[in-house]
């Protein structure tokens, strides 16, 4: 297949849906020699933080030296963002390669494999074929039948842990951490971020119960972190846990110097002096946002343009928001998953417009002393730095 074929493709399989468990994948990776067998795993699974504790862990890595692979999850603008090599994303020809083998290994299956089993064993061939000498890997939404969770990690991390995904997940944070832990492998060392008391019980749990010696990544990084927040602080934190964790001789200088250096994109990203890109998507991550507001801004206030997916907590997410908002701009998601924007005004007493496109609901922002915050969805996120071509 060509490049356009391959990913033509693939974006065909989301039809198959959320379809959580490891058998597919092991399949296509028997198929296709298993890639990831002997390889050098950090596998970091969470609600919140996890991609920039991904992206902090490779920034590290590379600064020391290594050939690190960075799978992660969703991309923003070009699928290719998931797999990295050396911070470079895959290249178009490479990737159809790869996605042909898999066409051709899964032809005539029962069960076609989804799009994020099929993304995943991309990720590891390639990683594979570069020589790759260690791989930071994100899970996509769980952990336990998460299709990342067939390597044997040097280290499990697991981020922030808050409600999201329940339909999958479950509805509590017990239940939620119990999915996120299953990443926990017998005898593997484990970093865990501060959790709320429920989820950081099943998380001990699950360790006591795997052999598996816990690390809880407290006090925040005191040196200096590129992305904006005190919560990234934290997670720089939990970063550097799991580099010692894991056993791997890494400098101080490479740890600062990775820090200091990192990019991960729509983390309160300025972009063009006069927008502010969060991917928030959820109340945790929402509070985050505002407390990163009030660091750089103060009690100022400005306008947010929001959209979300059906299955998201809007109207918590909204009362987060609303101590920053002056105004609301509520815009569709580009995305089959994408809620009604007609349906939030209801939600706030903060006056709101409903824009049937993100480029009008930008198209006549007042002028004000704060950028415009686009908020509420990581594919809202992806679709902003898309149109304002950042």
């Amino acid at each position: 297949m060509t490049p356009d074929e391959s990913l033509a493709w693939l974006d065909g399989t989301q039809l198959f849906g959320v379809k959580l468990g490891l058998a597919n994948t092991r399949r296509l990776l028997e198929a296709l020699g298993n890639p990831q067998a002997g390889g050098q795993f950090l596998h970091v699974a969470g609600t919140n933080g996890k991609g920039s504790v991904c992206a902090m862990l490779d920034a590290i890595l590379r600064a020391d030296g290594r050939r690190c692979g960075l799978y992660t999850s969703p991309h923003l603008v070009d699928f290719r963002e998931r797999i990295r090599v050396d911070g470079q994303m895959v290249l178009a020809e490479a990737l159809a390669a790869t996605l042909t083998r898999i066409r051709s290994a899964c032809e005539g299956w029962d069960h076609c494999p989804t799009f994020f089993e099929i993304a995943t064993v991309a990720a590891l061939d390639h990683f594979r074929r570069e020589g790759c000498e260690i791989v930071v890997l994100e899970t996509g939404m769980g952990g336990r039948l998460d299709a990342t969770n067939v390597v044997d990690p040097l280290v499990s991390v697991i981020t922030p842990i808050a409600r999201d995904h329940a339909e999958w997940l479950g509805s509590t944070l017990g239940e939620i951490a119990a999915e996120k832990a299953g990443i926990i492998k017998p005898g593997a060392p484990v970093v865990s971020a501060v959790q709320h008391p429920e989820a950081a019980a099943v998380i001990a749990d699950r360790a006591k119960a795997c052999g598996s010696p816990l690390t809880i990544a407290g006090a925040p990084y005191p040196g200096r972190v590129a992305l904006s927040g005190a919560h990234q602080k934290e997670n720089a934190a939990a970063a550097v846990a799991s580099i010692r964790a894991a056993g791997l001789a890494v400098s101080e200088s490479s740890i600062s110097r990775g820090l200091a250096g990192v990019t991960w994109p729509a983390r309160f990203q300025r972009v063009a002096g006069k927008f502010l890109i969060d991917g928030a998507h959820n109340p945790h991550s929402a509070r985050s946002l505002l407390a990163t507001w009030r660091e750089n801004f103060g009690d100022c206030k400005t306008t947010v343009v929001f959209g979300a997916l059906r299955d998201k907590e809007v109207a918590e997410m909204l009362a987060a928001l609303s101590p920053l908002a002056a105004a609301f701009r509520f815009v569709p998601v580009a995305n089959p998953r994408g809620a009604n924007p007609h349906d939030f005004p209801s939600l706030t007493r903060i006056p709101s417009q409903v824009f049937e496109s993100l480029p009008d609901a930008l198209g006549s922002l007042p002028s004000a002393d704060a950028p415009a915050i686009i908020t509420g969805s990581l594919f809202l996120a992806g679709e902003a730095l898309a149109w304002l071509g950042a």
